[in-house]
């Protein structure tokens, strides 16, 4: 089952998505190494789904 990140925006909208990744740990070992990059896009927040199923979010992209 496909795992990604949907992204969002600073007002809540949905604004595409990550490539597939085969799993869990892999997804979020990348994100770990693409948060900059986002936050430069104008992503501020993400989401990650497995399938159609949301594992957990928004999870912001910024330091608290």
């Amino acid at each position: 089952m496909a795992v990604f990140w949907q992204y969002e925006n600073e007002s809540g909208e949905s604004i595409g998505q990550s490539e597939n990744f085969e799993d869990r740990v892999a997804a979020e070992g990348w994100i770990g190494t693409a948060f900059d990059e986002l936050l430069e896009g104008g992503i501020e927040r993400v989401n990650l789904f497995e399938g159609a199923d949301l594992v957990y979010g928004p999870m912001s992209l910024r330091a608290e």
